[in-house]
């Protein structure tokens, strides 16, 4: 019996569409990006391979400012291997819980949909690895713990198939 009642479980979430942020949009509290982005943050994260072993630590502080439905975040990154990173977002407001995204290594514009306390961020990341820059696709979903903590997962593709993925926390003082 629980053998049958396993089996249906996992035939029917191999049936369960993914997530979209609608899916959220009842969920508390409410995510305000202009008011979790403002201000100075931390982040802790670590990449884990699509083998499920973690291949790098990293610590980022970050600062966003905002006029009016345009926002700035810094983001400075310092990995476990003593290197370190620096991206700048510009975010953009487009209403309807609708965002947009650019950044000097990211290809073309990421494009978020946020409900709820989800948000949902579509990317590609110019990425360097090994003096080449590869584009991959970045699937990148926060939730909004309450008004100091948010969790992220971040899977990186390429291609279609899993590379790996980042978890983060973020905090707020």
């Amino acid at each position: 019996m629980v053998v049958l009642a396993l089996s249906t479980l996992t035939g029917l979430s191999g049936c369960a569409s993914p997530p979209v942020p609608a899916d959220y949009a009842q969920e508390q509290p409410r995510l305000d990006l202009r008011s979790y982005f403002n201000g100075p943050l931390t982040a802790h994260g670590v990449f884990i391979d699509r083998s499920g072993r973690v291949v790098k630590r990293f610590t980022v502080k970050m600062v966003g400012t905002w006029n009016g439905d345009t926002g700035v975040l810094e983001e400075d990154f310092f990995y476990s291997d003593g290197s370190t990173e620096r991206r700048v977002w510009t975010l953009k407001d487009l209403g309807n819980g609708r965002w947009s995204g650019t950044a000097a290594d990211v290809a073309g514009e990421a494009v978020g949909q946020s409900a709820g306390n989800a948000l949902n961020w579509r990317y590609t990341l110019k990425l360097p690895v090994d003096g080449r820059v590869y584009e991959v696709q970045f699937d990148d979903w926060m939730y909004l713990m309450d008004e100091r903590v948010m969790l992220n997962r971040a899977v990186m593709s390429k291609f279609g198939f899993t590379l790996g993925e980042v978890l983060l926390t973020f905090s707020r003082p």
